[in-house]
């Protein structure tokens, strides 16, 4: 037996390990561990009545739930592959490639020239108790967002943004998304986290900010209209009371966004 086991093997064990990683991530952030866990539980019991005891009846039985599991699957984490699908799709590997043959060579720099503006409008809009929903992309596209709100492109300024959250505006009650150091939609809607243990004295901001995280790698600014505070959500996670000078980190990747929901 352990005579046919080669470097393919062990290149097949550690991928499925990965696999078997990523989805365990993907399922506790999404709240739906419980599910995932049952799932396995039967596939372990199947395994073992079928293929172990090899009990006929009981194991033909179980057969036909196997038969249609990957239906089952499919309806219970629906939301869950959309995601898993739109991150592989937007991974960093493949845009690392494109950059390879590209003429253009990031420029750390102008990358980061939105981070002051960003960090100066959060800090005056908290001080003045003035709600606000900034989402930043990263790798995952977000044009089917920005679709949802009135589409522009306006370099990221730090008056503008305030302008835009104004309690007067009429887009200050959606989303602003920021991509490719510029504004590129303000007003739009964003997914609600239905599942997220968030206090209640948090309203729809953070729980549209966390259900964006939980959606995409996007980072997301929200600011509190009723305590003025800034809070960061990234990853299903939730970072609040944040300081100006952890916001700027956050924004530069010096810092992660830390705190489970």
């Amino acid at each position: 037996m352990w005579m046919h086991f080669g470097v393919k093997d062990v290149i097949d064990i550690l991928l499925v390990a990965f696999f078997l990683y990523q989805t365990y991530k993907l399922m506790k952030s999404s709240g739906t561990l419980a599910i995932f866990s049952g799932v396995v539980s039967f596939l372990v019991v199947w395994i073992l009545v079928s293929q172990v005891l090899e009990m006929r009846l009981m194991g033909a039985i179980l057969d036909k739930f196997i038969s249609v599991g990957f239906l089952v699957l499919v309806i219970l984490f629906q939301d869950e592959i959309r995601r898993f699908l739109m991150a592989l799709g937007s991974h960093r590997g493949w845009k690392f490639i494109g950059k390879l043959f590209s003429k253009h060579h990031g420029d750390s720099e102008s990358e980061g020239k939105f981070i002051a503006p960003i960090v100066l409008a959060c800090m005056n809009m908290a001080k003045k108790k003035t709600g606000a929903l900034i989402c930043i992309q990263h790798d995952v596209d977000l044009s089917a967002y920005e679709h949802t709100g009135e589409m522009f492109n306006a370099d990221v300024n730090a008056r503008l943004i305030e302008n835009i959250f104004f309690k007067n505006s009429p887009l200050h009650d959606g989303a602003m998304i920021i991509a490719d150091n510029h504004i590129k939609a303000a007003g739009c809607i964003l997914p609600v986290a239905q599942h997220a243990n968030l206090p209640k004295d948090m309203g729809l901001r953070h729980r549209s900010g966390l259900g964006m995280s939980l959606e995409t790698d996007a980072l997301v600014i929200i600011i509190s209209e009723e305590r003025g505070i800034i809070s960061v959500a990234q990853n299903g996670k939730l970072d609040v009371n944040v300081t100006a000078e952890e916001l700027q980190q956050i924004l530069s990747g010096e810092r992660e966004v830390t705190n489970y929901c």
